[in-house]
């Protein structure tokens, strides 16, 4: 049964309109190359006029303003319970728009809704400090929302992406105005309407579906936009952080690119088998267009052949087509331009002179389905070894000592995550100290929980999601002193 798109518009003040300019752009489904819907294509008007709204939510004597704290958790935790009654719907229209498998959307969607639950429960634990100084006085300190936050989200988890931006921003009492990524705006129009739904008051959540240079940049250049979030590549992360300093020097939090390495040390058979599950389940998983997926493996010269045996085994058993279909286990990648890429990297690690272990080539003839490639015998030189790919291919490299593995995994400019998988707790200790990356994960990897921040070192980005630390970057710290008589 076909799948009803109710809504393409964009939602501002809690209602569905018209872009003011009634231009709209076409959203694809990534496994047929067909177009879904036609959707309204935000401008800059659009933009002013859902900042305004969000800006009139937030005036302090606004019913967003006024609400008790567990009041918000509340609205939050409804908004949490219609996406649960909701979830097939939700993970239907993201496979459809964004190609992973109905399987990897519905983990998506629960996983969300977690998030969003998990930071309902903060919305009335927020709080300052009493401060003892010096002199006569009485010092605290309150933890207030900023104002308006423009968020910016990223194709590639379009449902994740959104609960990480809304959970800790409307935890904290700030009002919202989100930009979808251009492929994939119909996930977050349909949770529009359960935001007007859970009874949030108009202005608070608006969503503004459009392009980057268009849309995007005029959320990042607004004089009465507090903060802009963004999660996408570190490329655009820069002209964000340039639009701020050009515009009100607003606030900014960017999660951006990754090449993140993952070191297994000389181990037994049955932690060599569990290394290479870990490796497969992060690059191969949702298409590898995960900004932390395991894309450099550095593996001891003892257990390298064996290693690779191992991932070419998981990667040849991979099934990769209609991402509807419960075998499947690969769905699509999101768009043309971004199957041609991750063709062109694949190319260029050929006439690079490495080894092609498993892969290296598109599958069929219609929809963006490439084959999970191996690369094996790299040198840190490669194109395929220092940029990012955010496709399903995977570059395998051999090392001898720590030292070397060490320094090879941050010859990058990038320091989003890293993995280890060792049994001599002193090497990894020491290793996992020593990498320059936001998250280092010990015999596992890529395991994300609500609990823990998320973020990256050098170009991966700066500020911090999730956990008590994506609270931080949703409030200002005020200071008020009284002088006791």
């Amino acid at each position: 049964m076909a799948l009803e798109i109710k809504y393409t518009q964009l939602f501002i003040d809690n209602e569905f309109v018209d872009a003011k300019s009634g231009r709209t752009f076409p959203t694809y489904n990534p496994a047929t190359e067909e177009v879904i819907a036609q959707v309204q294509e935000a401008g800059e008007e659009d933009v002013d006029l859902a900042v305004k709204a969000a800006r009139r939510a937030f005036q302090i004597d606004s019913e967003w303003r006024k609400m008790d704290a567990s009041a918000r958790g509340e609205l939050i935790h409804k908004f949490a319970d219609l996406m649960r009654r909701d979830t097939e719907t939700l993970a239907r229209l993201e496979t459809l728009n964004n190609g992973k498998t109905y399987g990897e959307s519905l983990g998506d969607v629960e996983y969300s809704i977690k998030c969003l639950e998990y930071y309902a429960g903060w919305c009335d634990k927020i709080f300052g400090q009493t401060i003892p100084v010096d002199g006569p006085y009485f010092t605290y300190t309150r933890h207030e929302p900023i104002g308006v936050c423009g968020q910016i989200i990223p194709w590639n988890y379009p449902i994740m992406m959104l609960a990480w931006k809304f959970g800790p921003a409307l935890a904290c009492g700030n009002c919202v105005v989100l930009k979808p990524a251009e492929q994939t705006p119909l996930t977050a129009l349909y949770l529009a309407a359960l935001i007007k739904e859970a009874g949030f008051p108009p202005g608070v959540v608006n969503i503004i579906p459009g392009y980057g240079h268009t849309a995007g940049n005029a959320l990042a250049m607004h004089l009465d936009v507090n903060k802009i979030a963004f999660t996408g590549s570190t490329a655009t992360g820069r002209k964000i952080q340039e639009a701020s300093a050009k515009s009100n020097l607003k606030r900014v939090s960017l999660e951006l690119g990754g090449k993140s390495p993952f070191i297994i040390f000389d181990v037994d058979d049955e932690s060599l088998q569990e290394a290479a599950e870990d490796t497969a389940g992060s690059i191969f998983g949702n298409q590898g267009q995960s900004c932390c997926a395991s894309s450099r493996i550095f593996v001891h010269e003892n257990v390298y052949e064996k290693f690779l045996e191992k991932l070419k085994a998981i990667a040849e058993s991979k099934v990769v087509g209609d991402p509807f279909d419960e075998n499947t286990t690969n769905g699509a990648l999101i768009s043309e331009l971004q199957f041609n890429k991750v063709l062109d990297y694949i190319k260029s690690g050929k006439e690079q002179g490495a080894r092609v272990v498993s892969g290296g080539e598109r599958l069929g003839s219609k929809g963006y389905f490439v084959k999970p490639t191996i690369f094996a015998d790299c040198n840190d030189e490669m194109k395929i070894a220092k940029e990012e790919i955010f496709g399903p291919v995977v570059s395998v490299f051999k090392f001898k000592e720590i030292e070397e593995a060490v320094r090879r995994a941050n010859a990058s400019s990038y320091g989003l995550a890293a993995g280890i998988y060792g049994k001599d707790i002193t090497k990894v200790l020491k290793l996992a100290h020593s990498l320059e990356a936001g998250t280092v994960w010990v015999n596992c990897y890529e395991v994300t929980t609500n609990q823990a921040p998320f973020g990256g070192f050098k170009q991966s980005g700066f500020g911090r999601e999730l956990g008590e630390y994506g609270l931080h970057e949703y409030t200002e710290v005020k200071n008020v002193t009284i002088r006791m008589f």
